[in-house]
């Protein structure tokens, strides 16, 4: 039946010519072409695709496919197909007869098992062969739940690969996870069939008219963007996305992803990575743009629980109750709403606060990535002279509006007072300057503004691009991973937070409102009584507690409430030190543990004296200090390179010299020893961190250690269990000279080692964190709750 349709398609006038036909056959199969994304999008997209490139020289076959048997399953898809339609300005008679073609090019498939598989490859084969026509390439896209995407892509992988010289396209949706480790399990299983080439990870907001256009208006512009497109200029970016209905009908999914999962991990975040991203010579290049974009995602600062807001319309639980059967009084913490402050560490952005928002139940539908620059502007005319021209003292922006709001339609927008921007004629329009129109309490006057010649759904824009094999639409692997490794942390210190309740609508007036604070987000007005969430303590109500610990003082609190106080601690020291004699000399342990510590020392504590403090490393893993394992660069790139510390004041240990690494005859530990004896009083710091490793090693002090555990040296080189076994570490009588220490220790995973250590004494041999006295000095320990409770 295909056949003898694509035989007469080949020879329809409005269709290729048979010489035209040689470039190839396009077999396009649609699984789950019977759901709501594919009746939805998904079937227009395609029969979009069919219209656009009918005369390319490509002929297709379309293949829907399910579970459900052929009968029904054919009755359902054609239902849907009768219901396709064109665009306005497709002439009736084309389009009558370009969809009758699309109708009869379809066919369904029951695809369920192996043999299912098998029996659509001999029949796209057969057809192909009896067609006298080569095959150019497959694209399978998969609208299904990702539980399926294995099974599937094995039977694909096996049984339904194009022959050689042909092209595969597995076309994914998402959700690609639900953190990091599930999306890194899911991405290692279908590593396993296909190849990173050959997967296209679908986020639709990337075919969103106003987003594609990000990066070619930011390239179309660099004469005006580049003096402009930075932290001495840009005052904030914004992406926002607000939604007025609920998660009414979506509660089972919801329950399992909320509002950080569902939109800000994806859709905003790859809006945002457009923006900041470094603009490749070649915006065209598929490959570069990808590598950039990965660069961005790589420079933004990790996430604390105060980088966010989060909130939840009160109907929720109900709907919840309802949809999910859970018990009467069931309270959920999924988020419906959040805002989120986000940072980089790129010298173009370092400072500029990046602000992520979306919600649903909000008072309007709308979605928008913002730019707002400073205004240094001082105008001397009245208010009134100011409006009716294009002043500089109003506010300079640049806007790309997603669709619906106030504009109802995709727009880019430009504040008079900046450019006039450059935009291709052919595909955007600058539209009428309309001052009853406002965005932003500003008339639509003040905007150079532009809108699609021609508006085309998201789908229909990445189903094109699919065809065409730009990567650059897509998420790959490598970015996915990487986007999942900013977010999870943000996710687990969020999981057990109560949200703000909200009404929904227009009755949530101020309610939402945030402001920056310290460092993080906070919202602006309290939350009123009767919204409070229901009984029952969270981790934040709890105060951190001083006890004792192996004879010691112990602060112990919640994670983040730990570090915040040690952080204080350590100012308070570092003041105290600076006012006795001048200097403050810090020796930082590295690892993961303190992390948290550095990025909280380095956005919160201003007033630190880092000029006259000396930073010292107490251990050191022997790999060059560019290495993305040195103690020194995860230091620098969290603490060094946000605070002001004179350059000869940082003291990184000589693990390279002479171009190889930790060799005994190049003398880097005696190197090191001599700038302490020579540099800090006595050899005595005035603060050493430590942490503890679960076997009780600390610093790079390790269980039978053959140095550094006791004798004259102060700098010892030493031998880890773990890869990279060769360290640098100061010794244990060298620490135990130190005025003060302080010992963190973080996470369920300490529990056990913690438990031990309350109950042996003094054995460094066995684990030598229980050698660590100071002799002259004070030793405090700061456990959060998981370590010392489990």
């Amino acid at each position: 039946m295909l056949g003898r349709v694509l035989c007469t398609v080949l020879f329809v006038g409005a269709l290729p010519s048979p010489a035209a036909a040689s470039q190839g056959h396009i077999s396009v199969v649609l699984l789950g072409a019977t759901g709501d994304l594919a009746k939805k999008y998904l079937w227009q997209g395609l029969f979009q695709l069919y219209m656009d490139q009918v005369s390319s020289g490509h002929s297709f076959t379309f293949h829907g496919a399910a579970l459900a048997a052929l009968e029904p399953g054919q009755r359902l898809m054609f239902d849907v197909l009768k219901k396709l339609s064109c665009p306005p300005d497709e002439p009736p008679n084309r389009c009558a007869v370009l969809k009758d073609q699309f109708l009869k090019l379809s066919q369904y498939h029951q695809l369920k098992t192996a043999e299912n598989y098998t029996a659509l490859n001999r029949e796209i084969e057969t057809l192909v062969g009896q067609e006298g026509l080569k095959e150019a390439g497959r694209i399978f896209y998969f609208s299904v739940p990702p539980f399926a995407y294995t099974e599937i892509a094995q039977h694909i992988s096996s049984s339904c690969r194009p022959p050689a010289g042909a092209w595969l396209r597995v076309v994914l949706e998402k959700p690609f996870g639900h953190d990091l480790e599930s999306a890194q399990q899911l991405a290692a299983q279908l590593a396993g069939f296909f190849r990173e080439e050959e997967m296209y990870r679908v986020d639709h907001y990337l075919g969103k008219q106003a987003v594609a256009h990000i990066l070619p208006f930011r390239d179309q512009n660099r004469q005006f963007l580049d003096p402009i497109w930075n932290r001495h200029h840009v005052e904030r970016v914004e992406v926002v996305l607000k939604e007025t209905v609920d998660a009414k009908g979506r509660t089972s999914f919801y329950e399992q992803y909320g509002v950080i999962r569902d939109v800000l991990q994806n859709h905003l975040t790859e809006a945002l990575i457009f923006l900041i991203m470094e603009l490749p010579a070649n915006v065209s290049s598929a490959q570069d743009v990808v590598q950039h974009k990965l660069q961005a995602l790589q420079s933004l600062l990790g996430l604390e629980r105060s980088s966010a807001v989060l909130g939840q319309y009160q109907a929720y639980d109900s709907h919840v109750q309802e949809e999910l059967q859970e018990a009467r009084g069931y309270v959920s913490t999924t988020p419906t709403f959040a805002g989120v402050l986000i940072h980089s560490d790129s010298p173009r952005w370092e400072g500029v606060p990046f602000l992520l928002t979306s919600g649903k139940a909000l008072d309007e539908r709308v979605g928008y990535a913002r730019v707002l620059f400073k205004n240094r502007a001082y105008c001397t005319q009245s208010g009134t002279l100011r409006d009716a021209g294009h002043s500089q003292c109003k506010p300079k922006q640049i806007i790309f509006y997603f669709g619906h709001g106030a504009l109802s339609t995709p727009a880019v927008l430009v504040s008079r007072n900046l450019f006039q921007p450059v935009m291709p004629k052919d595909s955007w329009t600058e539209a009428e300057a309309r001052s009853d129109l406002h965005i932003f309490g500003q008339p639509l006057s003040d905007f150079h503004m532009y809108s699609p010649v021609k508006e085309r759904d998201a789908y229909s824009v990445l189903i094109s691009n699919i065809y065409h094999g730009r990567k650059d639409f897509f998420i790959t692997t490598e970015n996915l991973l990487a986007s999942w490794a900013f977010w999870t942390p943000l996710l687990a210190s969020t999981s057990r937070q109560p949200p703000r309740l909200y009404p929904g609508g227009v009755e949530n007036q101020q309610l939402l409102d945030f402001e920056m604070v310290s460092g993080g987000l906070a919202f602006s007005v309290a939350e009123p009584a009767e919204l409070l969430s229901p009984g029952g303590q969270m981790p934040s109500d709890f105060r951190a507690i001083q006890s004792k610990f192996r004879q010691s003082p112990l602060v112990s609190a919640w994670a983040e409430d730990l570090i915040s106080q040690l952080a204080s601690d350590m100012e308070q020291a570092a003041v105290s030190s600076v006012a006795r004699s001048g200097h403050f000399h810090l020796a930082l342990s590295g690892g993961s543990s303190p992390v948290g510590l550095f990025q909280r020392l380095a956005r919160h504590h201003y007033s630190f004296p880092w000029q006259h403090t000396h930073v010292w490393l107490v251990d050191e893993r022997c790999v060059p200090l560019t290495h993305s394992e040195s103690n020194f660069q995860g230091l620098h790139r969290h603490l060094l390179q946000h605070v002001r510390v004179p350059y000869f004041n940082i003291h990184p240990m000589p693990v390279h010299l002479n171009q190889r690494l930790c060799v005994e005859e190049d003398a880097g530990a005696q190197l090191y020893a001599k700038d302490i004896a020579a540099l800090v009083a006595n050899a005595s710091f005035d603060l050493v961190l430590l942490g503890v490793g679960t076997d009780g090693h600390t610093a790079s002090l390790f269980p039978h250690s053959e140095s550094g555990l006791q004798g004259a040296a102060s700098v010892v080189l030493t031998e880890s269990p773990v890869k990279p076994h060769q360290r640098m570490s100061l010794s244990l009588p060298l620490i135990n000279r130190a005025r003060r220490v302080f010992v963190l220790v973080l996470g369920k995973g300490k529990h056990d080692i913690t438990a031990l250590l309350s109950r042996v004494g003094h054995e460094p041999s066995k684990w030598p964190i229980s050698g660590v006295s100071p002799s002259s000095g004070q030793l405090v320990w700061y456990m959060d709750y998981e370590a010392l409770l489990g």
